[in-house]
């Protein structure tokens, strides 16, 4: 079977969504990480790209460079790709209005929260702080506001009353770890698109929390 989805990811870290992405490909021959692009040049994704014979880019930030020169440049090292999805794993920066309409439909970003919920930083402490019995981990399509877009999946955790920041985290870093490829596979397969401002999925509307695993 020809490939006929070309995924690029963005990252600035560990990889662990890249490592689950590219291990979902090979069971999955209707996609192929053909790249990715880290902001980090220490960034140990960029060596899990490297293992598996990935081409890799890193677009650094100038110093006293604005957010749309830096997009500017990122757009620049994203076209030499030609991806149908770019996808999003731990890729710390906030990316300008025009740069995230450009690519608009075919951008994701995954989340540590069950979106609306505790969009920006801190999201494991700050459900353990609200008291919250459940928390978990979106994928989204990407929009101009932040953490904001349609939401496509998500994965629901226990919090337990002796959770930290960090065993929560791991509990939702397994989830992301599941649902990360499944999204990127549907997304191959033609199942899934971003329509007047929705996700949808085999023709179908998500609601607010789109297609949700208990």
């Amino acid at each position: 079977m020809s490939v006929s989805c070309r995924v690029l990811v963005l990252i600035s870290g560990n990889g662990s969504n890249l490592q689950a992405i590219i291990d979902g490909c090979d069971d999955n021959l209707q996609a192929e990480v053909i790249g990715v692009i880290s902001n980090k040049p220490d960034a140990y994704g960029l060596i899990r790209a490297h293992q598996s014979e990935i081409d890799t880019s890193c677009v650094i930030a100038h110093k006293g460079e604005t957010r749309v020169e830096y997009d500017a440049r990122l757009k620049v090292a994203i076209d030499r790709y030609q991806p149908d999805l770019i996808v999003l794993a731990g890729f710390m920066r906030i990316l300008s209005d025009e740069f995230v309409q450009g690519f608009e439909g075919k951008m994701i970003n995954i989340h540590p929260s069950l979106l609306p919920k505790y969009t920006g930083l801190h999201t494991h402490q700050r459900a353990i702080d609200a008291k919250d019995e459940e928390h978990g981990v979106s994928v989204h399509f990407v929009t101009p506001e932040l953490d904001s877009g349609p939401v496509i999946l998500q994965a629901k955790v226990p919090v337990y009353e002796e959770d930290t920041a960090d065993t929560l985290a791991l509990r939702v870093h397994e989830q992301e770890h599941a649902i990360y490829p499944l999204v990127v596979k549907w997304y191959s397969q033609n199942r899934l698109a971003m329509t007047n401002g929705k996700a949808v999925l085999d023709g179908v509307e998500l609601d607010a929390a789109g297609y949700a695993i208990d």
